[in-house]
């Protein structure tokens, strides 16, 4: 069975001040998604824990009814919180009919350097997952941070970044979305980001 390459079919979203840059690995298939846009399964939970973290309320931006979440508020406040996203992988080959990051075979990954180029205020790349951190520690020869900490990456022109390594998003990591919240604000909180 010859197997099918995916390409991304979202752009990296980029406000202009951003200072941390979100990567998770690769969005599920698109018939998961319930808007277009990062994080777009209905039970993925990344969306959840910023409602959590920034309004102590899980479903803030859920939209309930449409079982969806408020994409022009999420626009709006990872603007304002100078948040970009994007994926570690530009094209990939899913081993099993899943949306499961353990099954994705990276086929391209993204070019990590002029990402950062375009982020002259990013001060930190946040992986949401184990592929994300291990993809990313791949592409730029450093090491992989545990979870909930982060190591130091060297770019051109002497940057440095922080890479910190996040739990997962997904409801088949094993952490209850309040603990996963713990850990977004706390790294929140040290890039001085809320």
């Amino acid at each position: 069975m010859m197997q099918t390459v995916e390409h991304h079919p979202l752009e990296p979203f980029i406000p202009d001040s951003a200072r941390l840059l979100m990567l998770g690995a690769f969005p599920p298939k698109k018939e998961k998604w319930s808007m277009d846009f990062f994080y777009p399964n209905f039970i993925n939970d990344m969306w959840r824990i910023f409602g959590y973290i920034l309004h102590d309320d899980k479903d803030f931006f859920v939209n309930q009814s449409e079982k969806t979440f408020d994409k022009d508020m999420l626009v709006e406040m990872l603007t304002e919180l100078g948040i970009a996203l994007g994926d570690t992988a530009k094209s990939v080959v899913r081993l099993k009919d899943n949306a499961s990051d353990k099954f994705l075979q990276v086929e391209e990954a993204i070019d990590i350097h002029s990402m950062i180029d375009k982020l002259p205020n990013c001060v930190a790349i946040a992986t949401t997952g184990e592929k994300a951190a291990s993809v990313l520690a791949s592409i730029t020869a450093s090491e992989l941070p545990k979870v909930g900490s982060y190591v130091e990456l060297h770019f051109s022109g002497g940057r440095v970044l922080r890479h910190y390594r996040m739990p997962s998003s997904s409801r088949a990591y094993p952490m209850k979305v309040e603990k996963k919240a713990e850990n977004y604000r706390q790294m929140l909180r040290e890039l001085g980001i809320i």
